[in-house]
């Protein structure tokens, strides 16, 4: 019994290196054939496998194709660590490639996606606005420079809510002079938006509970002036009113 399943074992392993070699000879035609039929149906992970044989054939007129489906298949399967590898294998290895604007701009957004919440690290955003950044300097007329444009802007953001969130966290630690280094960032830019509100709020309370009313005073003056319906403004001013 024991010899038996020996036997069907090696019969096993032999039919599958069979197949194996049969996929392997197949020409590199036909397999970009199947692997372009299995992205156009969405079936990227099937299609991941031809796409990447077809890579493998350095000297086929399909390989820059091929390198590209297989980036936009990682993309597209949210696989964006693969994505970007793959992307940048196509652009260090075809430069030329008709569609490397989308490469790039493809780029930028695979960090994005790949962004965290601003409580946590913003490594990925920073690349996503440094990868942006680079896609319109090489393609400032490209038709999708309002949409690179758009997620610097988005990420400008995220980075800003990261300031806030650790001005926050430090005002709770009662580290009131660390707090006011990330609330004061986002003062001086100038925006009137949730986050310059809530700066100011908090830059505010940090005053108040110092006894400092020569910073606290117009603070909370132009909390009143810029937002004042708030409730953050209301309530800064009685506190204001109860301290001093």
């Amino acid at each position: 019994m024991k010899k038996l399943l020996i036997v069907l074992f090696v019969l096993l392993t032999l039919a599958g290196c069979s197949r194996n070699s049969v996929r392997r000879a197949m020409p590199v035609d036909r397999r970009m054939e199947i692997a372009n039929q299995l992205y156009e149906a969405g079936k990227y992970r099937r299609a991941i496998d031809h796409y990447e044989q077809v890579v493998f054939e350095r000297s086929s007129v399909h390989t820059p194709v091929a390198q590209f489906r297989l980036a936009e298949s990682y993309f597209n399967l949210a696989r964006y660590e693969d994505a970007v590898f793959e992307y940048r294998e196509l652009i260090r290895l075809f430069p030329d490639f008709r569609e490397i604007n989308a490469a790039y701009f493809r780029i930028g957004e695979a960090f994005f996606n790949q962004s965290r919440n601003p409580h946590y690290s913003q490594t990925e955003t920073v690349a996503a606005i440094d990868a942006f950044n680079v896609f319109l300097d090489r393609f400032p007329f490209d038709a999708r420079r309002a949409q690179a444009l758009q997620y610097i802007q988005d990420a400008q953001y995220k980075l800003l809510e990261k300031k806030y969130y650790n001005g926050y966290i430090y005002y709770k630690l009662y580290d009131y002079s660390a707090s006011l280094l990330y609330l004061d960032e986002i003062i001086e830019l100038g925006n009137r938006n949730s986050l310059d509100r809530m700066s100011r709020y908090y830059a505010a309370r940090i005053y108040i509970e110092r006894e400092d009313q020569e910073n606290a005073r117009p603070m909370m003056e132009t909390l009143n002036q810029f937002y004042p319906d708030s409730r953050e403004a209301n309530r800064i001013t009685r506190i204001y009113n109860r301290k001093f």
